[in-house]
C-alpha cells in the first residue's frame, strides 16, 4: 500500500473520530432519547450545528480525495509531491474540523483552502 492510500486511511479514521465527537456533542444537547428517534423535527444550533456541519465538509473532501489517491495508486505513480500533497492535506483537514467545531473562521477557511489546492494538485499529477 502507497504512503498516499495509509494517509487516506487515516483521513477516514479521522472522520470517524469526527462523527463520533459530534455525536456526543449532539447528545450533550438534545439528550440522548432524541437522537435515537427520526431526527425530523430536531434542530441543532451552535457548536452541534458547526459539528454536523464540519462532518458533511468532511465527507465531501472524502469524495473528492479519494479517488486521485485511488488513481494515484493504480497508475503507479507516487512521488515526493503526492505524498507532501496528501500530508498537506491531512493537517489542513485536521485543523479545518477543529476550528469549524470552535468557530474559529477565518483559519478555517485558510484551512479549507490549503486542502483544496492540495486535492487539486493531486488531480494535476495526473494528467
Amino acid at each position: 500500500m502507497t504512503l498516499e492510500m495509509n494517509y487516506l486511511a487515516m483521513y477516514g479514521l479521522m472522520i470517524v473520530l469526527l462523527i463520533l465527537m459530534q455525536v456526543l456533542i449532539s447528545a450533550s444537547q438534545h439528550g440522548l432519547v432524541p437522537l435515537l428517534g427520526n431526527r425530523e423535527n430536531l434542530n441543532s444550533t451552535g457548536i452541534a450545528h458547526r459539528a454536523e456541519r464540519a462532518v458533511q465538509n468532511s465527507l465531501v473532501a472524502m469524495a473528492l480525495i479519494a479517488p486521485s489517491i485511488l488513481m494515484l495508486a493504480i497508475t503507479n505513480v507516487t512521488t515526493s509531491g503526492t505524498v507532501l500533497a496528501v500530508q498537506i492535506f491531512l493537517t489542513a483537514r485536521i485543523l479545518y474540523a477543529i476550528c469549524f467545531i470552535l468557530g474559529i473562521t477565518y483559519l478555517r477557511t485558510l484551512a479549507w483552502v490549503t486542502g483544496f489546492l492540495a486535492t487539486a494538485y493531486l488531480y494535476l499529477g495526473l494528467l
